[in-house]
């Protein structure tokens, strides 16, 4: 799902990666919507797409990592459809370790926003390579990124870099996805 503005703003576009497909992440998923319509309403036009063998997509799920190529798929079609314009990757879980790791590793991608990092349970390291523009919202009670091992991971990450805990959060952001929202209209406002 791609969407765009009637009058295009100049500057960067966005992918947002929803979370794992197996337990009914897919991009119509609340913290994706928000996310993208926080970044929508700046000006870009954000693309959400599903993952392999989610929804209508065809394929099987592959573990992460032919969802990397997913990612680049969608980065692929923005550039056909926004030549030369900077790519701000968003990813929520599943969707930030997978999306992140795409991120990082392309160069039309510029900056990286992580919601809900899975930390507890994936290897997020190659982060530790990657000196590109980073946002990380996390639930301060996220049951599969506890704060400790999030703020153990962000203290070996690269400037530039920024982590936002939310107060009362779960995984999901629950009753809290209008503080996501403002947390990214602050670090966008940054630039």
């Amino acid at each position: 799902m791609l969407w765009t503005s009637p009058a295009p703003v100049p500057g960067r576009v966005a992918v947002v990666c929803h979370p794992h497909p197996l337990f009914g992440g897919t991009f119509h998923n609340k913290v994706v919507f928000q996310t993208a319509k926080a970044l929508h309403s700046r000006g870009m036009p954000v693309l959400r797409f599903n993952f392999r063998g989610t929804g209508l997509s065809e394929g099987a799920h592959d573990n992460g990592r032919g969802e990397v190529g997913d990612v680049t798929a969608a980065f692929d079609f923005l550039g056909q459809e926004f030549p030369e314009r900077p790519i701000l990757l968003a990813g929520f879980s599943f969707g930030a370790w997978v999306g992140l790791r795409a991120g990082c590793e392309d160069a039309r991608v510029d900056e990286l926003i992580g919601l809900g990092i899975p930390v507890n349970s994936s290897n997020l390291d190659y982060l530790r390579g990657c000196a590109k523009r980073k946002l990380f919202l996390q639930g301060a009670q996220d049951e599969f990124g506890s704060r400790d091992n999030v703020q153990a991971l962000f203290d070996t990450l690269p400037e530039p870099k920024q982590l936002v805990f939310v107060d009362g959060a779960d995984h999901f952001f629950t009753g809290k996805l209008d503080q996501v929202a403002q947390a990214i209209g602050r670090w966008l406002g940054q630039e």
